[in-house]
């Protein structure tokens, strides 16, 4: 069992813990570790436990393993926030759980804001007051059907500063752990009261430099809240090492590469960490990526007026591509603008010139869909001024949420 918790990433405190147990499930028997102590956890969150966890937890504390399963309900189901408010469950038990140290891991929403097109950004007060944003997206397709997804922050910040993103200007100050991701997801669902179906790592952050946390948070939107793996989208920069690392997990979820360039020297102008990172070996490990997981690669490529938007730009991304096989699909970004950027979004024309080059040289291309402009939760946009140095007081009242300060 220490393998399958590890297999996403697991701590290895938790998967190493001194007391385990056997029980029974309806499937198989199961042994995982004894999680009554919390010393032995990085964190004494019930928030993205597994039902498996939940049931150890409960034979630990003197409980039935379907206690387990009712605590499994009421967090990821009934979304409940308090242990005091888990009434299904009995009041010794919830006493019990407060007194050694747990708590459900959720946390207030300190400020939400609406687009016109209905897409809404939230502002998440953790719990050492720095604030990170997350944004629902409500789309309805052609055929009548409704898909919301979920645009989740890996990190408070981003370290990587790319010159067209919001967030890396406003600085970085930690990695957020698996619970404070899933919890994003929930509040997402709890606000427009739907199921989310699609969930993409391409809020505040670069996953990779938090990979493991980020795979545990797959693991529970996938296993606990039951989003399929295919409707999962990580995406990266570009991190030595971890293409391949992600590769060997063999998950179904897709990779999103930022590029936003087809050659070495202009993507280290536009995107700095590129220097550490040359495009062939980049290349080389998404084509293993795809041999690997046989998992189409999607190519995230922001349009910046003049810079790299040509058509001669487009013809040299399909060589680029090309080049290393199959399995790969360009989505092109038209720039979002930030304050503090000499960039320019390019015109509509310019835009489907490229798409044009692309797909006359048989690489598939879409374009992005601009939501949530007017109030600043597009790509590139998440940003604000409580996510390198935290808010200076724990208790601020409702009254106070509008003075939040968003990048405009």
């Amino acid at each position: 069992m220490a393998m399958g918790l590890l297999q996403y990433g697991c701590s290895v405190p938790l998967a190493r813990a001194l007391c385990s147990r056997t029980f029974t499930t309806a499937s198989s028997t199961v042994t995982v570790p004894s999680l009554k102590k919390a010393s032995l956890m990085e964190s004494r969150v019930l928030l993205g436990l597994s039902e498996e966890q939940l049931q150890q937890l409960a034979l630990d504390f003197g409980q039935k393993s379907f206690r387990g399963k009712q605590l499994h309900h009421l967090l990821y189901k009934r979304k409940v926030k308090e242990i005091q408010e888990f009434s299904q469950l009995p009041l010794a038990f919830r006493n019990d759980l407060q007194e050694a140290g747990w708590r459900v891991g959720r946390s207030p929403i300190y400020k939400a804001v609406t687009a016109a097109d209905g897409t809404i950004k939230l502002l998440i007060k953790l719990e050492d007051n720095r604030l990170v944003e997350t944004v629902g997206i409500p789309v309805k397709d052609n055929d009548g059907s409704f898909r919301l997804t979920a645009c989740v922050s890996s990190q408070v910040g981003c370290p990587l500063r790319c010159s067209f993103c919001a967030t890396g200007k406003g600085g970085f100050s930690r990695n957020l752990k698996s619970p404070e991701i899933v919890e994003q997801v929930l509040a997402i669902e709890e606000l427009f009261k739907q199921r989310v179906t699609n969930v993409v790592f391409m809020g505040m952050g670069e996953p990779m430099l938090n990979m493991k946390e980020v795979l545990e948070a797959h693991r529970c939107l996938n296993k606990d809240i039951l989003i399929g793996q295919r409707m999962i989208t990580i995406s990266t920069v570009g991190v030595p090492n971890t293409i391949k690392k992600l590769a060997s997990y063999k998950l179904q979820s897709t990779l999103a590469l930022s590029l936003h360039a087809p050659n070495q020297n202009l993507r280290e102008k536009i995107v700095p960490s590129a220097k550490s990172y040359p495009l062939n070996a980049i290349m080389k490990d998404c084509r293993d990526y795809f041999l690997e997981t046989r998992r189409r690669v999607s190519f995230e490529y922001i349009l910046l007026a003049g810079v790299n938007d040509s058509v001669e730009h487009a013809i040299e991304l399909a060589e680029l591509l090309h080049e290393w096989g199959r399995g790969h699909h360009v989505n092109l970004i038209p720039f979002n603008p930030i304050d503090g950027s000499e960039y320019k979004r390019p015109p509509k024309k310019s835009v489907l010139a490229f798409v044009s080059a692309l797909e006359s040289r048989k690489v598939t291309a879409s374009i992005r869909q601009t939501r949530g402009l007017d109030v600043s939760a597009a790509c590139g946009q998440l940003r604000n001024e409580f996510q390198k140095s935290p808010l200076l007081f724990e208790s601020i009242n409702q009254e106070s949420h509008s003075e939040v300060a968003l990048a405009s």
